[in-house]
């Protein structure tokens, strides 16, 4: 990645609906070398997809919690069979496989603790593979939407 590139990337974080033209007055370049370059980004990876902010609280889920889960046995189809299984979950805001003693953070916005509650019990620790929990709620939630590259 060059200069050009991490001003695209960082350009298109700030603001992923921007015209190409827009972009490439803002670094200015021409339009099709500004095009090139986002298409090439995608290509490579580095780009991909444009998406909304939406706040759980507004649609109803005000509170959020991390959970660790633990598994057993500890193979990939059964780390993979339940990532998959979370995943799909509705409450489930993001979900990472982990190392340590627990496999897998899972990220949840739910309408009350009392929903928190029967997620935990009623999704999580029903399934036979759970060999354990821990849920904390989170009480502030704040974002980085800009991840500059490395180096």
């Amino acid at each position: 990645m060059d200069e050009w590139d991490s001003a695209i990337v960082a350009a298109l974080q700030a603001d992923g609906r921007r015209s190409n033209r827009d972009l490439a007055a803002a670094l200015g370049v021409s339009p099709s070398t500004t095009l090139e370059r986002v298409r090439a980004l995608r290509d490579r990876g580095v780009l991909g997809g444009v998406h909304y902010t939406v706040d759980p609280a507004a649609l109803g889920r005000p509170v959020q919690a991390m959970i660790t889960v633990r598994l057993r046995p500890q193979s990939r189809q059964v780390i993979h069979g339940f990532r998959d299984f979370v995943r799909q979950l509705p409450e489930t805001l993001q979900l990472f496989v982990t190392t340590g003693t627990e496999d897998l953070l899972v990220h949840v916005a739910v309408a009350s603790t009392e929903a928190l509650r029967d997620f935990v019990l009623d999704s999580l620790t029903k399934r036979r593979e759970v060999a354990g929990v821990r849920t904390e709620v989170v009480f502030e939630h704040v974002r980085n939407h800009v991840v500059r590259p490395a180096g």
